[in-house]
């Protein structure tokens, strides 16, 4: 066979891996919404969005941020707890309400860059930083950047972190609307320190998970009646009823998580187990197939 005919059939044979596109850049290529009945597709980190709507760049109590990434959309439901959670948020003392930082594109699905949830439209970021203006114009809003509330070492909070964050957080978790927080460990650590004995239930909605020194990522629930929607998985905590997640498992962030055990030389289990796809590597036929009737609607 020569060079030439090699060649060809290496390029026939490669043409339907490369002809099926990565789902976040077909996403991430739509600038509106579909003109679809508001429904969150699939789960949080594998799905999309009919739908949604926006939130609008600046309001009363909140200003949405980094507006060049297209991200300030959701379930109708989750524009509202925003709405709501920043006139909370004013009303506490936290500066002038909330500065938002992602929720979902347009139409939900994997994103081009940064989270792999965020994809069904009831993720949304809120900044650490309390607001102490509402008038940022769009260019201000790339500049602009939030405060950490972690230090560097990871292990505690830092000078920024205030019982009005604390306020605000209880605020959130104790909404009904709210399935999760997540929060960088150091902070659900202090908020247990410092939180009532007798008023700690709400602390259950508080996880930790890496990366969250600067914002907290709030999850709602599945909204009543989305039937396309896929509920968060319980945790021990939640079905042991009552858990507030302040217990010894919880240091293990700042201690095993931060600093390993040595390996004692032994092959993992999982070492020859096919590696999973992140969501930026997922094609349409990795989500739920509603997701090619929302990408494809006007």
């Amino acid at each position: 066979m020569t060079l030439i005919r090699i060649v060809l059939l290496t390029c026939l044979l490669a043409a339907p891996a490369q002809a099926e596109k990565l789902a976040n850049k077909l996403f991430g290529a739509k600038a509106a919404p579909s003109r679809q009945d508001a429904m969150p597709i699939g789960s949080y980190a594998r799905g999309c969005a009919a739908g949604l709507v926006e939130l609008p760049e600046s309001g009363p109590t909140w200003q949405a941020m980094r507006l060049s990434r297209n991200r300030n959309w959701g379930h109708p439901v989750t524009v509202q707890f925003l709405m709501d959670l920043s006139q909370t948020a004013r009303d506490i003392g936290f500066g002038r309400g909330l500065y938002i930082g992602d929720i979902s594109q347009p139409r939900g699905g994997p994103m081009t860059s940064g989270h792999a949830s965020h994809q069904i439209g009831l993720d949304a970021d809120i900044w650490m930083l309390p607001p102490q203006s509402l008038t940022l114009s769009v260019a201000a809003r790339e500049d602009i950047s939030s405060i950490p509330v972690r230090s560097a070492d990871q292990r505690s909070v830092t000078e920024n972190w205030t019982r009005v964050h604390h306020r605000l957080l209880k605020e959130a978790a104790s909404d009904p609307r709210v399935d999760r927080i997540f929060v960088a460990a150091a902070v659900k650590i202090e908020m247990c320190k410092t939180a009532r004995k007798s008023d700690k239930a709400w602390l259950q909605k508080i996880r930790p998970v890496a990366g969250h020194d600067t914002h907290f990522h709030v999850r709602l629930k599945c909204p009543r009646g989305a039937r396309l929607c896929e509920t968060q998985t319980p945790t021990v905590d939640e079905l042991s009823k009552g858990g507030d997640g302040c217990d010894e498992t919880l240091m293990w962030w700042v201690t095993d998580y931060l600093n390993p055990p040595k390996s004692d030389g032994k092959k993992p289990k999982d070492e020859d187990a096919p590696r999973k796809k992140h969501p930026r590597e997922f094609t349409m036929a990795d989500l739920p197939k509603q997701c090619q009737a929302v990408l494809a609607s006007d």
